[in-house]
Protein backbone atom coordinates (compact mmCIF):
# COMPACT_ATOMS: atom_id res chain seq x y z
CA UNK A 1 0.00 0.00 0.00
CA UNK A 2 2.98 2.11 0.35
CA UNK A 3 2.94 2.86 -3.66
CA UNK A 4 -0.67 4.79 -2.48
CA UNK A 5 -0.46 8.80 -3.82
CA UNK A 6 -3.30 10.11 -3.13
CA UNK A 7 -6.01 10.00 -0.63
CA UNK A 8 -9.12 8.66 -2.81
CA UNK A 9 -6.95 5.37 -3.44
CA UNK A 10 -7.39 4.61 0.73
CA UNK A 11 -11.07 3.66 -0.26
CA UNK A 12 -12.56 6.18 1.84
CA UNK A 13 -15.93 7.52 1.96
CA UNK A 14 -16.97 10.64 -0.46
CA UNK A 15 -17.75 12.72 2.77
CA UNK A 16 -13.88 12.38 4.44
CA UNK A 17 -12.58 12.95 0.53
CA UNK A 18 -14.59 16.19 0.20
CA UNK A 19 -13.71 17.49 3.56
CA UNK A 20 -9.77 17.01 2.51
CA UNK A 21 -10.37 18.20 -0.77
CA UNK A 22 -11.30 21.51 0.81
CA UNK A 23 -8.72 21.72 2.68
CA UNK A 24 -6.10 21.04 0.40
CA UNK A 25 -4.90 17.55 1.41
CA UNK A 26 -3.98 15.43 -1.76
CA UNK A 27 -0.73 13.77 -0.78
CA UNK A 28 -1.01 10.99 2.39
CA UNK A 29 2.31 11.53 4.13
CA UNK A 30 4.45 8.36 4.47
CA UNK A 31 2.66 7.75 8.40
CA UNK A 32 -0.36 7.69 6.62
CA UNK A 33 0.00 5.96 3.71
CA UNK A 34 1.50 3.07 6.55
CA UNK A 35 -1.10 3.39 9.24
CA UNK A 36 -4.63 4.45 7.21
CA UNK A 37 -5.31 0.79 5.40
CA UNK A 38 -4.13 -1.33 8.53
CA UNK A 39 -6.72 0.90 11.11
CA UNK A 40 -9.62 0.87 8.37
CA UNK A 41 -9.22 -2.92 8.39
CA UNK A 42 -9.19 -2.72 12.05
CA UNK A 43 -6.23 -3.63 12.87
CA UNK A 44 -4.00 -2.35 16.13
CA UNK A 45 -0.99 -0.18 15.14
CA UNK A 46 2.23 0.92 16.84
CA UNK A 47 3.71 4.10 15.26
CA UNK A 48 6.46 5.69 15.94
CA UNK A 49 6.98 9.07 14.87
CA UNK A 50 7.78 12.78 15.87
CA UNK A 51 4.97 15.74 16.10
CA UNK A 52 4.40 17.12 12.03
CA UNK A 53 4.38 14.08 10.67
CA UNK A 54 0.88 14.08 10.06
CA UNK A 55 -0.33 11.09 12.78
CA UNK A 56 -3.61 12.91 13.80
CA UNK A 57 -4.61 12.42 10.01
CA UNK A 58 -3.54 9.27 9.96
CA UNK A 59 -5.58 7.78 12.85
CA UNK A 60 -8.75 9.99 12.34
CA UNK A 61 -9.56 9.68 8.85
CA UNK A 62 -9.70 5.65 8.74
CA UNK A 63 -11.34 5.94 12.07
CA UNK A 64 -13.97 8.30 11.11
CA UNK A 65 -14.64 6.28 7.84
CA UNK A 66 -15.64 3.54 10.32
CA UNK A 67 -18.00 4.64 12.53
CA UNK A 68 -21.45 4.02 12.50
CA UNK A 69 -23.19 7.31 12.57
CA UNK A 70 -26.51 5.85 13.57
CA UNK A 71 -24.91 4.68 16.75
CA UNK A 72 -25.17 8.11 19.19
CA UNK A 73 -22.80 6.07 21.98
CA UNK A 74 -18.98 6.74 22.09
CA UNK A 75 -17.12 5.04 19.46
CA UNK A 76 -13.76 6.22 19.30
CA UNK A 77 -11.47 7.25 22.33
CA UNK A 78 -8.19 9.22 22.10
CA UNK A 79 -5.82 10.04 24.78
CA UNK A 80 -3.83 13.24 24.70
CA UNK A 81 -1.30 13.85 27.51
CA UNK A 82 -2.21 17.90 27.55
CA UNK A 83 -5.55 19.73 27.04
CA UNK A 84 -3.63 22.32 24.23
CA UNK A 85 -3.28 18.92 22.13
CA UNK A 86 -6.77 17.74 22.72
CA UNK A 87 -8.27 21.04 21.51
CA UNK A 88 -5.72 20.99 18.53
CA UNK A 89 -6.84 17.06 17.92
CA UNK A 90 -10.66 18.31 18.54
CA UNK A 91 -10.53 21.14 16.08
CA UNK A 92 -8.76 18.35 13.36
CA UNK A 93 -11.71 16.47 13.96
CA UNK A 94 -13.66 18.54 12.83
CA UNK A 95 -12.54 19.55 10.24
CA UNK A 96 -11.82 15.88 9.00
CA UNK A 97 -15.52 15.16 9.92
CA UNK A 98 -17.45 18.33 9.15
CA UNK A 99 -19.68 16.59 6.03
CA UNK A 100 -20.64 13.16 8.02
CA UNK A 101 -23.87 14.72 9.07
CA UNK A 102 -24.79 14.15 12.63
CA UNK A 103 -21.77 13.34 14.18
CA UNK A 104 -21.06 14.23 17.53
CA UNK A 105 -17.05 15.02 18.65
CA UNK A 106 -16.31 16.44 22.46
CA UNK A 107 -12.25 17.71 24.28
CA UNK A 108 -12.46 16.62 27.85
CA UNK A 109 -10.04 17.85 29.51
CA UNK A 110 -9.20 19.51 33.16
CA UNK A 111 -9.92 23.40 33.76
CA UNK A 112 -13.34 23.10 31.94
CA UNK A 113 -16.30 23.08 33.31
CA UNK A 114 -17.87 19.85 34.18
CA UNK A 115 -21.69 20.97 33.65
CA UNK A 116 -20.83 21.84 30.24
CA UNK A 117 -19.23 18.29 29.83
CA UNK A 118 -22.05 16.50 31.69
CA UNK A 119 -24.86 18.26 29.43
CA UNK A 120 -23.25 16.97 25.98
CA UNK A 121 -22.28 13.54 27.40
CA UNK A 122 -26.00 12.96 28.04
CA UNK A 123 -26.63 14.57 24.62
CA UNK A 124 -24.61 11.15 23.38
CA UNK A 125 -21.21 11.80 21.38
CA UNK A 126 -19.52 9.87 19.41
CA UNK A 127 -16.07 10.44 19.74
CA UNK A 128 -13.91 12.08 22.90
CA UNK A 129 -10.79 13.34 22.62
CA UNK A 130 -9.27 13.86 26.45
CA UNK A 131 -7.25 14.15 29.19
CA UNK A 132 -6.57 11.17 31.15
CA UNK A 133 -6.70 12.45 34.59
CA UNK A 134 -10.56 14.33 33.34
CA UNK A 135 -11.37 11.23 32.05
CA UNK A 136 -10.92 9.08 34.68
CA UNK A 137 -12.95 11.29 36.88
CA UNK A 138 -15.86 11.05 34.15
CA UNK A 139 -15.46 7.20 34.46
CA UNK A 140 -15.66 7.38 38.34
CA UNK A 141 -18.85 9.19 38.20
CA UNK A 142 -20.63 6.71 35.59
CA UNK A 143 -21.03 9.95 33.27
CA UNK A 144 -18.96 8.33 30.28
CA UNK A 145 -20.27 5.31 28.72
CA UNK A 146 -17.81 3.66 26.84
CA UNK A 147 -19.74 0.15 26.24
CA UNK A 148 -20.04 0.29 22.42
CA UNK A 149 -16.31 1.76 22.06
CA UNK A 150 -14.64 0.17 19.07
CA UNK A 151 -11.58 2.49 18.57
CA UNK A 152 -8.88 3.62 21.13
CA UNK A 153 -5.73 6.08 20.34
CA UNK A 154 -3.13 6.87 22.94
CA UNK A 155 -1.59 10.11 21.45
CA UNK A 156 2.21 11.37 22.61
CA UNK A 157 2.61 8.32 25.05
CA UNK A 158 5.63 9.38 25.98
CA UNK A 159 4.81 12.59 26.63
CA UNK A 160 2.43 11.22 28.66
CA UNK A 161 5.11 9.14 31.00
CA UNK A 162 7.19 12.32 30.71
CA UNK A 163 4.32 14.14 32.95
CA UNK A 164 3.44 10.94 35.18
CA UNK A 165 0.18 9.91 33.63
CA UNK A 166 1.04 6.58 32.29
CA UNK A 167 -0.37 4.71 35.59
CA UNK A 168 -4.02 6.79 34.79
CA UNK A 169 -3.49 5.52 31.33
CA UNK A 170 -3.39 2.17 32.29
CA UNK A 171 -6.34 2.07 34.85
CA UNK A 172 -8.28 3.49 31.98
CA UNK A 173 -7.40 0.77 29.59
CA UNK A 174 -8.03 -2.23 32.31
CA UNK A 175 -11.84 -0.34 32.36
CA UNK A 176 -12.60 -0.35 28.83
CA UNK A 177 -14.02 -3.05 27.18
CA UNK A 178 -11.54 -5.47 26.37
CA UNK A 179 -12.33 -5.84 22.24
CA UNK A 180 -11.88 -2.84 20.61
CA UNK A 181 -9.04 -1.67 18.14
CA UNK A 182 -5.81 -0.13 19.70
CA UNK A 183 -3.36 2.53 18.36
CA UNK A 184 -0.59 4.31 20.31
CA UNK A 185 1.99 6.71 19.51
CA UNK A 186 4.85 7.63 20.55
CA UNK A 187 8.22 9.79 19.22
CA UNK A 188 10.20 7.45 21.04
CA UNK A 189 9.24 3.98 22.88
CA UNK A 190 10.31 3.47 26.40
CA UNK A 191 10.52 0.37 28.64
CA UNK A 192 6.98 1.55 29.90
CA UNK A 193 5.14 1.76 27.24
CA UNK A 194 6.38 -0.98 25.25
CA UNK A 195 5.37 -2.97 28.33
CA UNK A 196 1.91 -1.15 27.65
CA UNK A 197 1.49 -2.36 24.03
CA UNK A 198 2.50 -6.12 25.44
CA UNK A 199 -0.04 -6.26 27.64
CA UNK A 200 -2.61 -3.93 25.95
CA UNK A 201 -2.47 -4.43 22.31
CA UNK A 202 -3.11 -7.11 19.86
CA UNK A 203 -0.57 -8.31 17.55
CA UNK A 204 0.15 -4.54 16.46
CA UNK A 205 1.44 -3.42 13.11
CA UNK A 206 4.55 -1.50 14.07
CA UNK A 207 5.26 1.49 11.86
CA UNK A 208 8.50 3.37 12.17
CA UNK A 209 8.90 7.11 10.20
CA UNK A 210 12.26 9.10 10.39
CA UNK A 211 12.08 12.42 10.31
CA UNK A 212 14.45 14.28 8.12
CA UNK A 213 15.08 17.35 9.48
CA UNK A 214 17.48 20.07 7.08
CA UNK A 215 17.99 23.47 7.41
CA UNK A 216 17.46 25.85 4.10
CA UNK A 217 20.95 27.53 3.59
CA UNK A 218 19.39 30.63 1.52
CA UNK A 219 16.67 31.45 3.78
CA UNK A 220 18.07 34.09 6.54
CA UNK A 221 16.17 33.15 9.90
CA UNK A 222 15.51 35.90 12.61
CA UNK A 223 13.27 36.14 15.69
CA UNK A 224 11.90 39.04 18.23
CA UNK A 225 11.14 38.56 21.59
CA UNK A 226 7.55 39.60 22.38
CA UNK A 227 7.45 42.83 24.38
CA UNK A 228 5.11 44.59 23.06
CA UNK A 229 1.16 43.99 21.25
CA UNK A 230 1.98 41.41 18.19
CA UNK A 231 -0.21 43.51 15.88
CA UNK A 232 1.24 46.45 16.35
CA UNK A 233 4.67 44.45 16.09
CA UNK A 234 4.19 43.14 12.61
CA UNK A 235 2.80 46.42 10.94
CA UNK A 236 6.14 47.91 12.23
CA UNK A 237 8.18 44.77 10.64
CA UNK A 238 5.52 44.96 7.41
CA UNK A 239 6.74 48.59 6.66
CA UNK A 240 10.70 48.34 7.56
CA UNK A 241 10.72 45.33 5.66
CA UNK A 242 11.52 44.87 1.50
CA UNK A 243 9.51 42.24 0.54
CA UNK A 244 7.40 41.22 -2.59
CA UNK A 245 5.04 38.63 -0.82
CA UNK A 246 4.51 37.63 2.85
CA UNK A 247 3.02 34.96 4.07
CA UNK A 248 2.19 35.10 7.57
CA UNK A 249 1.00 31.74 9.91
CA UNK A 250 -0.86 31.73 12.35
CA UNK A 251 -2.60 29.17 14.89
CA UNK A 252 -6.31 29.73 14.29
CA UNK A 253 -8.62 30.43 11.87
CA UNK A 254 -10.08 33.17 13.44
CA UNK A 255 -7.02 35.05 13.80
CA UNK A 256 -6.41 34.37 10.16
CA UNK A 257 -9.52 36.67 9.29
CA UNK A 258 -8.97 39.37 12.37
CA UNK A 259 -5.40 39.94 11.42
CA UNK A 260 -6.33 40.29 7.62
CA UNK A 261 -9.19 42.99 8.56
CA UNK A 262 -6.99 44.72 10.55
CA UNK A 263 -4.03 44.79 7.82
CA UNK A 264 -6.67 46.20 5.34
CA UNK A 265 -7.47 49.03 7.20
CA UNK A 266 -3.87 50.41 7.03
CA UNK A 267 -3.94 50.02 3.41
CA UNK A 268 -2.38 46.19 3.35
CA UNK A 269 -2.78 43.99 0.94
CA UNK A 270 -3.58 40.98 2.48
CA UNK A 271 -6.12 38.04 2.93
CA UNK A 272 -7.02 35.33 5.29
CA UNK A 273 -6.62 31.30 3.88
CA UNK A 274 -8.06 28.95 6.26
CA UNK A 275 -9.80 25.81 6.26
CA UNK A 276 -13.23 26.98 6.63
CA UNK A 277 -12.77 28.53 3.19
CA UNK A 278 -14.46 26.42 0.49
CA UNK A 279 -12.35 25.08 -2.23
CA UNK A 280 -13.67 27.88 -4.81
CA UNK A 281 -12.99 31.04 -2.63
CA UNK A 282 -9.56 29.04 -1.81
CA UNK A 283 -8.17 28.58 -5.31
CA UNK A 284 -9.21 32.28 -5.65
CA UNK A 285 -7.03 33.76 -3.09
CA UNK A 286 -3.98 31.41 -3.84
CA UNK A 287 -4.42 32.59 -8.08
CA UNK A 288 -4.27 36.45 -6.86
CA UNK A 289 -1.14 35.55 -4.29
CA UNK A 290 0.44 34.11 -7.19
CA UNK A 291 0.38 36.72 -9.68
CA UNK A 292 0.70 39.51 -7.55
CA UNK A 293 -3.02 40.67 -7.03
CA UNK A 294 -2.15 39.80 -3.10
CA UNK A 295 0.84 40.79 -1.20
CA UNK A 296 0.52 39.08 2.10
CA UNK A 297 -1.11 36.03 2.98
CA UNK A 298 -2.59 35.17 6.35
CA UNK A 299 -2.94 31.09 6.74
CA UNK A 300 -3.03 28.46 9.19
CA UNK A 301 -0.83 25.07 9.01
CA UNK A 302 -3.69 23.31 7.47
CA UNK A 303 -5.12 25.75 4.71
CA UNK A 304 -0.95 26.13 3.66
CA UNK A 305 -0.92 22.58 3.19
CA UNK A 306 1.04 21.90 -0.28
CA UNK A 307 1.16 25.57 -1.00
CA UNK A 308 3.47 26.34 -3.47
CA UNK A 309 4.48 30.32 -4.64
CA UNK A 310 7.89 31.29 -5.66
CA UNK A 311 7.44 34.74 -5.15
CA UNK A 312 6.91 34.76 -1.57
CA UNK A 313 10.27 35.95 0.31
CA UNK A 314 9.18 36.48 3.34
CA UNK A 315 7.28 34.06 5.73
CA UNK A 316 6.48 35.29 9.80
CA UNK A 317 5.66 33.33 12.02
CA UNK A 318 3.23 35.28 13.70
CA UNK A 319 2.27 32.28 16.12
CA UNK A 320 5.79 29.98 16.42
CA UNK A 321 4.88 26.20 15.66
CA UNK A 322 4.73 23.60 18.47
CA UNK A 323 7.05 20.90 16.52
CA UNK A 324 10.16 21.37 14.75
CA UNK A 325 8.89 19.83 11.75
CA UNK A 326 6.28 22.21 10.75
CA UNK A 327 8.64 25.35 11.35
CA UNK A 328 10.73 24.25 8.23
CA UNK A 329 7.88 23.53 6.80
CA UNK A 330 6.65 27.11 7.16
CA UNK A 331 9.67 28.99 6.12
CA UNK A 332 10.38 26.34 3.23
CA UNK A 333 7.50 28.10 1.81
CA UNK A 334 10.24 30.86 0.40
CA UNK A 335 13.66 31.12 -0.73
CA UNK A 336 12.29 29.10 -3.71
CA UNK A 337 13.41 28.98 -7.61
CA UNK A 338 17.41 30.38 -7.04
CA UNK A 339 15.85 33.52 -4.49
CA UNK A 340 17.51 34.67 -0.98
CA UNK A 341 14.44 34.18 1.70
CA UNK A 342 13.93 35.59 4.58
CA UNK A 343 12.15 34.25 8.05
CA UNK A 344 10.81 36.48 11.28
CA UNK A 345 9.20 34.31 14.43
CA UNK A 346 7.70 36.12 17.09
CA UNK A 347 9.14 34.23 19.92
CA UNK A 348 7.55 34.24 23.59
CA UNK A 349 9.96 33.94 27.12
CA UNK A 350 8.85 30.54 27.19
CA UNK A 351 9.15 29.81 24.08
CA UNK A 352 12.91 30.23 23.92
CA UNK A 353 13.65 26.49 24.78
CA UNK A 354 12.10 25.87 21.99
CA UNK A 355 14.18 28.27 19.62
CA UNK A 356 17.35 26.66 20.95
CA UNK A 357 15.86 23.15 20.23
CA UNK A 358 15.20 24.09 16.02
CA UNK A 359 18.79 25.48 16.08
CA UNK A 360 20.22 22.84 17.57
CA UNK A 361 18.09 20.03 15.15
CA UNK A 362 18.73 22.43 12.13
CA UNK A 363 22.31 23.61 13.13
CA UNK A 364 21.64 26.86 12.04
CA UNK A 365 21.63 29.93 14.57
CA UNK A 366 18.32 32.73 14.13
CA UNK A 367 19.46 35.48 15.13
CA UNK A 368 17.46 38.15 16.95
CA UNK A 369 16.18 41.02 15.84
CA UNK A 370 14.99 44.15 17.61
CA UNK A 371 11.26 45.82 17.33
CA UNK A 372 12.02 48.93 14.47
CA UNK A 373 11.78 52.47 16.22
CA UNK A 374 10.60 55.33 15.47
CA UNK A 375 13.23 56.94 13.65
CA UNK A 376 13.88 53.63 11.25
CA UNK A 377 9.81 53.95 10.73
CA UNK A 378 9.86 57.11 9.80
CA UNK A 379 12.75 57.22 7.62
CA UNK A 380 10.79 54.12 5.69
CA UNK A 381 8.33 56.19 5.57
CA UNK A 382 9.90 59.36 4.16
CA UNK A 383 11.31 56.95 1.17
CA UNK A 384 8.20 55.12 0.58
CA UNK A 385 6.65 59.16 0.12
CA UNK A 386 8.86 60.13 -1.83
CA UNK A 387 8.92 57.14 -3.96
CA UNK A 388 5.07 57.56 -4.33
CA UNK A 389 6.15 61.41 -4.90
CA UNK A 390 8.45 60.23 -7.89
CA UNK A 391 5.74 58.32 -9.37
CA UNK A 392 2.95 60.94 -9.29
CA UNK A 393 5.16 63.57 -11.24
CA UNK A 394 6.01 60.82 -13.85
CA UNK A 395 2.38 60.10 -14.41
CA UNK A 396 0.70 63.69 -14.63
CA UNK A 397 0.33 65.12 -17.61
CA UNK A 398 0.16 68.48 -18.43
CA UNK A 399 -3.45 69.11 -18.34
CA UNK A 400 -4.25 67.83 -15.08
CA UNK A 401 -1.02 69.68 -13.86
CA UNK A 402 -2.52 73.32 -15.15
CA UNK A 403 -6.36 72.34 -13.77
CA UNK A 404 -4.33 71.52 -10.00
CA UNK A 405 -2.09 75.01 -10.18
CA UNK A 406 -5.57 76.60 -10.78
CA UNK A 407 -6.70 74.73 -8.00
CA UNK A 408 -3.80 75.66 -5.30
CA UNK A 409 -4.13 79.13 -6.42
CA UNK A 410 -7.33 79.49 -4.93
CA UNK A 411 -6.65 77.78 -2.24
CA UNK A 412 -4.12 80.05 -1.06
CA UNK A 413 -5.90 83.47 -2.79
CA UNK A 414 -8.95 82.74 -1.04
CA UNK A 415 -8.04 81.48 2.50
CA UNK A 416 -5.48 83.57 2.78
CA UNK A 417 -2.63 81.07 3.31
CA UNK A 418 0.86 81.06 1.92
CA UNK A 419 2.43 78.19 -0.25
CA UNK A 420 4.39 76.75 2.31
CA UNK A 421 2.29 76.20 5.13
CA UNK A 422 -0.03 74.55 2.37
CA UNK A 423 1.95 72.15 1.64
CA UNK A 424 2.67 71.32 5.05
CA UNK A 425 -0.98 71.23 5.82
CA UNK A 426 -1.29 69.11 2.44
CA UNK A 427 2.02 66.80 3.09
CA UNK A 428 -0.11 65.83 6.79
CA UNK A 429 -3.42 65.11 5.66
CA UNK A 430 -2.06 62.46 2.90
CA UNK A 431 -0.51 60.61 5.67
CA UNK A 432 -3.43 59.05 7.26
CA UNK A 433 -2.58 56.42 9.57
CA UNK A 434 0.98 56.80 8.89
CA UNK A 435 2.50 60.32 9.78
CA UNK A 436 5.39 60.90 8.88
CA UNK A 437 6.99 62.50 11.72
CA UNK A 438 6.70 60.78 14.98
CA UNK A 439 7.98 61.18 18.61
CA UNK A 440 11.62 60.10 19.41
CA UNK A 441 11.47 56.77 21.39
CA UNK A 442 12.03 56.56 25.16
CA UNK A 443 15.50 56.42 26.15
CA UNK A 444 15.91 53.14 27.44
CA UNK A 445 19.11 50.98 27.77
CA UNK A 446 20.27 47.64 26.03
CA UNK A 447 19.87 46.19 29.02
CA UNK A 448 16.61 47.96 30.51
CA UNK A 449 15.02 46.82 27.05
CA UNK A 450 15.42 43.34 27.26
CA UNK A 451 14.31 43.58 31.02
CA UNK A 452 11.11 43.80 29.41
CA UNK A 453 11.40 41.64 27.15
CA UNK A 454 12.38 39.24 29.65
CA UNK A 455 16.23 38.53 29.05
CA UNK A 456 16.71 39.82 32.37
CA UNK A 457 14.50 38.41 34.17
CA UNK A 458 16.65 36.38 36.61
CA UNK A 459 16.86 39.96 38.42
CA UNK A 460 13.16 41.20 37.78
CA UNK A 461 11.97 41.02 41.16
CA UNK A 462 9.57 38.25 42.00
CA UNK A 463 7.33 37.34 45.13
CA UNK A 464 6.16 33.83 45.66
CA UNK A 465 3.62 31.72 48.03
CA UNK A 466 4.83 28.73 49.66
CA UNK A 467 1.73 26.22 49.64
CA UNK A 468 2.15 22.64 51.19
CA UNK A 469 0.03 19.58 49.02
CA UNK A 470 -0.80 16.36 50.64
CA UNK A 471 1.48 14.23 48.74
CA UNK A 472 5.82 13.53 49.45
CA UNK A 473 8.23 10.45 48.70
CA UNK A 474 6.36 7.47 50.21
CA UNK A 475 3.70 8.16 47.65
CA UNK A 476 6.71 7.64 45.34
CA UNK A 477 5.91 11.11 43.87
CA UNK A 478 9.07 12.81 41.68
CA UNK A 479 9.17 16.54 41.30
CA UNK A 480 8.28 16.21 37.76
CA UNK A 481 4.84 14.74 38.47
CA UNK A 482 3.85 17.59 40.52
CA UNK A 483 5.70 20.23 37.46
CA UNK A 484 3.06 18.32 34.60
CA UNK A 485 0.03 18.11 37.02
CA UNK A 486 0.44 21.82 38.20
CA UNK A 487 0.79 23.66 34.75
CA UNK A 488 -1.89 21.65 32.96
CA UNK A 489 -4.78 21.84 35.72
CA UNK A 490 -3.65 25.51 37.00
CA UNK A 491 -3.91 26.55 33.49
CA UNK A 492 -0.48 28.57 34.33
CA UNK A 493 2.94 28.82 32.77
CA UNK A 494 6.32 28.26 34.37
CA UNK A 495 7.06 31.45 35.21
CA UNK A 496 4.51 31.47 37.97
CA UNK A 497 6.03 27.95 39.64
CA UNK A 498 9.03 29.19 41.20
CA UNK A 499 11.11 25.73 44.17
CA UNK A 500 9.20 22.51 44.51
CA UNK A 501 10.55 20.53 47.45
CA UNK A 502 9.80 16.98 48.30
CA UNK A 503 9.59 15.63 52.09
CA UNK A 504 8.34 12.24 53.10
CA UNK A 505 4.62 12.83 53.82
CA UNK A 506 4.43 16.23 51.76
CA UNK A 507 5.93 18.66 48.85
CA UNK A 508 6.10 22.42 49.37
CA UNK A 509 5.81 24.31 46.02
CA UNK A 510 5.98 28.07 45.34
CA UNK A 511 3.62 29.53 43.06
CA UNK A 512 2.80 33.51 42.56
CA UNK A 513 0.33 35.34 44.16
CA UNK A 514 -1.12 35.98 41.02
CA UNK A 515 -2.82 32.37 40.53
CA UNK A 516 -4.54 32.36 43.54
CA UNK A 517 -7.78 32.84 41.65
CA UNK A 518 -6.77 29.61 39.36
CA UNK A 519 -6.15 27.24 42.83
CA UNK A 520 -9.68 28.53 43.96
CA UNK A 521 -10.97 27.74 40.87
CA UNK A 522 -9.35 24.40 39.49
CA UNK A 523 -7.42 22.98 42.48
CA UNK A 524 -10.57 20.24 43.44
CA UNK A 525 -9.77 18.68 39.79
CA UNK A 526 -5.97 18.22 40.84
CA UNK A 527 -4.96 14.66 40.55
CA UNK A 528 -0.91 13.49 40.73
CA UNK A 529 -0.85 9.90 40.69
CA UNK A 530 -4.39 9.03 41.34
CA UNK A 531 -4.52 11.01 44.55
CA UNK A 532 -6.52 13.96 45.05
CA UNK A 533 -4.41 17.02 45.90
CA UNK A 534 -5.14 19.80 48.41
CA UNK A 535 -3.35 23.42 48.54
CA UNK A 536 -2.49 24.49 52.12
CA UNK A 537 -1.17 28.04 52.09
CA UNK A 538 1.94 28.12 54.28
CA UNK A 539 4.12 31.03 53.88
CA UNK A 540 2.69 34.37 52.27
CA UNK A 541 4.99 36.33 49.74
CA UNK A 542 8.53 35.64 49.87
CA UNK A 543 10.90 37.80 48.22
CA UNK A 544 12.55 35.49 45.37
CA UNK A 545 15.88 37.37 44.19
CA UNK A 546 16.10 34.65 41.21
CA UNK A 547 14.03 32.41 39.59
CA UNK A 548 16.16 29.00 40.47
CA UNK A 549 17.37 29.05 36.77
CA UNK A 550 19.11 25.89 37.59
CA UNK A 551 15.60 24.00 38.23
CA UNK A 552 14.04 25.53 35.54
CA UNK A 553 16.83 24.40 32.95
CA UNK A 554 15.92 20.89 34.59
CA UNK A 555 12.03 20.72 34.14
CA UNK A 556 11.10 22.74 31.85
CA UNK A 557 13.33 20.92 28.54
Amino acid sequence: MTDITNFTKFGLNKFILKALNDIGYKNPSPIQKKCIPYLLSSKDVLGIAQTGSGKTAAFILPLLNNLDLSIKKTQILILTPTRELAIQVTKATSLFAKYLSGISILALYGGQSYQIQFKRLRLGVQIIIATPGRLLDHIKRKTVNLFKLTSLVIDEADEMLKMGFIEDVEKILSKIPKRHQTSLFSATMPKRIKNITKKFMVHPYEIFIKTNIKTIPDIKQTYWLINSKKIDALMRFLETENFTAVLIFVKTKTATIEIADILKQFNYNSAPLNGDMNQNNREKTLEKFRNGKLDILIATDIAARGLDVNRIDLVINYDIPMDIESYIHRIGRTGRAGRQGKSLSFIEYKEKRLLKNIEYRIKCNIDEILLPNNEILSKKRLENFIKKIKEESNAINNINLIKYKEIISTLIVKNNINKETLIIILLKLSQNKKPLILPPDPIISQKTFHKKSFFYKKKKRKYMDTYRINIGKKDKVEIRHIVGAIINELKITNNDLGNIKLFNNYSTIELTPIIKKNILKYSKNIKILNKNINFELILKKIYKKKLHLKFKKKYFK
